[in-house]
């Protein structure tokens, strides 16, 4: 897809539509002002919840029809924003399990501890076996914390290294991320006004665009890879991983548990979305 993008010179964008809400698109913006200073670690709670019989609905719960677990399908907007606002990792080490969901093949807990090049860490917890489904993203840089839902919280140190809290700074802080316009599409919205905007004006720069979407696969395979081998795993990933094609993914990813039970559909449609990080 990428090749015929550039070949055809259009404009190739994947779906990233929690990007568009304005707590995240603030907190980008306050983590590239520097006003934190060096990032040196981010949490990454992508904490949902769902049943046992949330795996027997027909396509669900298989590495062939589903591609895999939680980390896949319920993080995957989380791991996206993360390599957004920190860019990609050098080496990745993960666990996995199947703790509570014996009618799936795939995961419903990872955890991940992803290693920069600049010796900043962030750990990534994938799962969809924590009850209240509270989902955050947390910055702890040089000088103060930030997060998604809001909080800032800075410290400074005091002559014997303990910390004292610095209002001024976390006040500076507050007023530049009060200061970024909200934006005026969210979510879905948000993202195809990027688009048309960027065929209104010729232009192939969207926000996220097919690299984009490639990066954050590649962080998702590369857990999956880590978890399974109990190894570390070096990025960019090469066609010699195991985990690169399809077919060798289907060939070496593990299988928890057979799926026991399929239905066509459920009785209700009615479905739970993530949390909206504090945006009103």
């Amino acid at each position: 897809m990428l090749e015929v993008a550039a070949e055809s010179n259009r404009i190739l964008s994947v779906v990233g539509q929690n990007r568009f809400l304005d707590p995240m698109m603030k907190l980008k913006h306050t983590l590239d002002s520097g006003l934190l200073g060096k990032i040196v670690h981010a949490q990454v709670d992508s904490f949902w919840w769902r049943g046992h019989s949330y795996y027997d609905l027909w396509w669900r719960g298989t590495w062939e029809k589903e591609g895999g677990g939680c980390t896949l399908n319920h993080a995957v907007h989380h791991i996206d924003m993360l390599q957004w606002m920190m860019g990609m990792p050098q080496t990745i080490q993960a666990v996995m399990s199947n703790t509570l969901h014996d009618n799936a093949e795939v995961e419903d807990i990872s955890i991940a501890v992803l290693s920069y090049p600049n010796g900043s860490l962030a750990q990534v917890t994938s799962s969809v076996i924590h009850h209240g489904e509270e989902q955050q993203l947390i910055f702890q840089g040089e000088r103060a914390r930030v997060s998604a839902p809001w909080k800032v919280y800075a410290s400074s140190s005091k002559e014997n290294g303990f910390p004292e809290r610095n209002p001024a700074l976390e006040a500076e802080i507050e007023l530049y991320y009060n200061s970024i316009e909200s934006l005026r599409y969210r979510g879905h919205a948000g993202q195809i006004d990027d688009v048309l905007k960027a065929i209104e004006n010729n232009s192939l720069q969207v926000l996220i665009d097919g690299n984009e979407c490639r990066r954050t696969l590649e962080l998702i395979t590369a857990i999956y890879e880590a978890a399974t081998t109990a190894k570390p795993v070096s990025l960019p990933l090469t066609k010699e991983s195991k985990f690169y094609s399809r077919e060798s993914f289907l060939a070496n990813a593990p299988h928890f548990h057979a799926k026991k039970k399929s239905v066509a559909a459920f009785g209700t449609n009615e479905i739970s979305l993530g949390g909206n990080y504090g945006q009103s």
